[in-house]
């Protein structure tokens, strides 16, 4: 699978491990930066570097770290096509999968260790989602509320 992985600078930790573990898993890996923890940035741009990516079909899935994993999600999830989801504990990095087709994975560095984030980011690749008629029929009430016109 073709994984995009971004980290701000809060993210920095962890991004290292999470880009080789994902390498070792055999999957094709796009890193997005960010690596140098020095240098203050911004995890709305990330999510933008993933979501752009995500729409033009140049990744299946993508990993966003930030230093709680909510803005990166918050950010991301304004993108059309985005399902990001913030996990800290493997069912729902799964979960989130096989039931809601959630294609980005927030994790907060600030907030787990790095075994978890290993685990959390094998849970999240080998899911598959289920593809069964009441997931589906959420996801297209998901992508009516995504292009509804709010006044």
């Amino acid at each position: 699978m073709k994984i995009a992985v971004a980290a701000d600078h809060a993210g920095v930790p962890l991004n290292e491990d999470i880009l080789a573990e994902l390498r070792r898993l055999g999957h094709e890996v796009i890193d997005l930066g960010t690596h140098d923890a020095t240098q203050p940035d911004d995890y709305p741009d990330h999510a933008e570097d993933v979501g752009k990516l995500l729409r033009a079909g140049g990744c299946e899935r993508a990993i966003l770290i930030c230093g709680s994993g909510v803005g990166a999600s918050v950010a991301a999830n304004k993108i059309p096509g985005v399902r990001a989801g913030i996990c800290h504990d493997t069912y729902s990095a799964h979960q989130g999968v096989e039931h809601d087709n959630m294609n980005v994975l927030c994790l907060g560095s600030r907030v787990i260790g790095r075994e978890l984030a290993l685990d959390l980011i094998r849970a999240f690749v080998h899911a598959e989602f289920t593809g069964e008629e009441r997931h589906r029929r959420r996801l297209a009430k998901i992508d009516a509320l995504e292009h509804k016109q709010w006044g």
